[in-house]
């Protein structure tokens, strides 16, 4: 084959392989891009403790548990309480689903209205890895 049909064909298989790998950057899902985020929304009393509203996605796949805390920021004395939705409860598809996250309160905690409270949500892996750290501030 001699050298300007080899270039050529070369110069064709670059646009190519250029095309197709930016026809699937267009076409790929464009929640993927906002996956594993988190929005805190309100946080409230209930009677087993604090229900959080919380807005998520995550990936397809993943492992992980939605962890949320809060501690008293003021009122009486500190008081904390924590809650949990397990991975097989969360739905990971990249879109955005909404849940709420009962908080119950540690031996001697309790929380009564008008507290004003700190509250963190966050997902939670199996290796003790914690990302998408998201906080307020709520009066109850």
């Amino acid at each position: 084959m001699n050298t300007p049909r080899l270039r050529h064909r070369l110069a064709g298989i670059a646009a190519v392989t250029a095309l197709v790998g930016a026809g699937a950057l267009v076409t790929a899902p464009s929640a993927a891009a906002k996956a594993n985020l988190l929005t805190l929304g309100k946080v409230s009393l209930s009677t087993t403790g604090l229900r959080a509203n919380v807005t998520y996605s995550c990936d397809t796949g993943m492992n992980h548990q939605l962890v949320a805390n809060a501690t008293t920021v003021s009122g009486h004395e500190e008081s904390v309480a924590a809650g949990t939705i397990k991975n097989a409860q969360l739905v990971c598809d990249y879109t955005d689903h909404k849940t709420q996250i009962t908080l119950r309160p540690a031996v001697g905690s309790h929380f009564d209205k008008g507290d004003q409270v700190k509250v963190t949500v966050f997902y939670f892996d199996e290796e003790g890895f914690s990302y998408a750290h998201q906080e307020a501030v709520s009066v109850l």
